[in-house]
């Protein structure tokens, strides 16, 4: 019950803040009263994606060394980790070579007027870089990745530190204490996400009022084609993703899609994957996988399993080679999406991250970056339903991967130490 007014709430705050954006952008007239005005309401959504941000850390690192001191050894964490990597790898080609089809199919850049020279993008590519997500890797300082948020140098702490409490927890007594007091921290974080979610439906009504305020439904009109070319693309992954899942799962895939409806919201609102991390952990853990794998599977996942992140990349190349008329082979257009495949990686957390992306890939393929500015009016509301993609991806990765694991436990030779789904 609980549940299912938080939702309702998400979703109220949601039709409230298309309806109040709306009213605010027909009656004021003024395009600068409409961005100050969208300015108060950014300031609530900004006060609940700082509430997120604040647990993230301590959420990331007490649920791993909490959840591995429940593993048995280093390489049961090798093994849930290497199929996590090569199940986000298959779903990211799933969607690339998706969306490149359907885009070329679709045609949706053909006879769409273009800028040549002088448009400003207002896009910064000096995140894009695969050295950048390298060096990240290993943080040089845990308290400085905390303080970034920088959840993949987190990881790594978090594995070194729980090797350690695992493999000290039998000879010091000490130890046994520390292992405990993660594991109480790391329920306190999760009372604590309960109470900031409790924020959610009004920075769902905030976020959505300040951009209808300031772009108006219109904008829904006049890039409808190109917006609805790629949510059709994205329904689609989803249903494959959806029936790959049920391939594995059966049909406790549309219990898992009922119970994370919640991040959902949140994340077709915020527009942000962040917002949704502390309630996934707390949904998926509600449909039964252990947060064993959550812990360590979701932050891989938001670092490598950006499904329609990926489509809308295949997408927005497509649509701005033919708007500029280039034309590249199949072939050549597979080459171009597998740079920005390997390349995203490095730019896990920056905002607006894909049409980042796009805007660094381009120009190594003789498109002007100029035709970014066609994509930035429709992005916010497209950056909507890939964030909804990705979650979805995300939620039945953990899933799938959980189910291995369980099946793998059940085995006689592992029946010891055999944990939930």
């Amino acid at each position: 019950m609980k549940r299912n007014r938080l939702s309702t709430w998400i979703f109220a705050g949601l039709i409230a803040g298309i309806v109040v954006g709306s009213v605010i952008h027909a009656a004021t007239g003024s395009p600068e009263l409409d961005k100050q005005i969208a300015g108060y309401f950014s300031m609530l959504t900004d006060i609940f994606l700082r509430l997120i941000k604040m647990v993230i850390a301590p959420l990331v690192f007490t649920g791993v060394v909490a959840g591995m001191g429940h593993t048995g050894t280093p390489g049961d964490v090798g093994r849930i980790g290497v199929r996590a990597i090569l199940w986000f790898i298959a779903a990211s080609i799933l969607s690339l070579v998706l969306g490149l089809a359907l885009s070329n199919l679709m045609g949706l850049g053909v006879g769409v007027e273009v800028p040549h020279g002088g448009a400003s993008t207002d896009v910064s590519t000096a995140a894009f870089s695969l050295k950048n997500f390298v060096s990240h890797i290993v943080p040089q300082s845990i308290f400085l990745a905390m303080a970034q948020n920088d959840i993949i140098a987190i990881l790594v702490f978090a594995l070194f530190f729980g090797f350690a409490v695992s493999a000290l927890r039998e000879r010091e007594p000490a130890m046994q204490a520390l292992g405990s007091a993660i594991e109480g921290a790391f329920k306190a974080m999760l009372k604590v996400t309960d109470y900031v979610m409790r924020f959610a439906p009004l920075g769902v009504f905030a976020a959505v009022a300040s951009v209808v305020t300031v772009q108006g439904l219109g904008v829904l009109s006049v890039y409808g084609k190109f917006i609805g070319g790629v949510y059709s693309g994205m329904a689609l992954l989803c249903c494959l993703l959806i029936g790959i899942g049920f391939l594995f799962i059966g049909s406790e895939v549309f219990r898992l899609l009922g119970l994370v409806k919640e991040p959902m919201l949140i994340a077709f609102s915020t527009s942000s994957s962040e917002a949704t991390f502390p309630k996934m952990l707390e949904q998926l853990e509600e449909f039964g996988i252990s947060n064993k794998i959550t812990a360590f599977v979701l932050p891989l996942a938001y670092s490598f399993n950006a499904d329609g992140s990926m489509m809308y990349q295949a997408f927005a190349s497509v649509f701005l080679l033919q708007a500029y008329g280039i034309h590249m082979s199949f072939v050549q257009q597979v080459g171009m999406l597998f740079v920005m495949l390997v390349s995203s990686k490095g730019i896990a957390g920056v905002p607006r991250a894909s049409i980042v992306v796009v805007a660094a890939t381009l120009p190594l393929f003789g498109i002007p970056v100029e035709g970014i500015a066609l994509l930035l009016a429709a992005d916010t509301f497209i950056d909507m339903g890939r964030t909804v993609t990705n979650v979805i991806g995300n939620s039945i990765a953990a899933a799938v991967i959980a189910k291995w694991e369980l099946r793998r436990a059940a085995r006689p030779s592992n029946a010891v130490g055999a944990f939930k789904l």
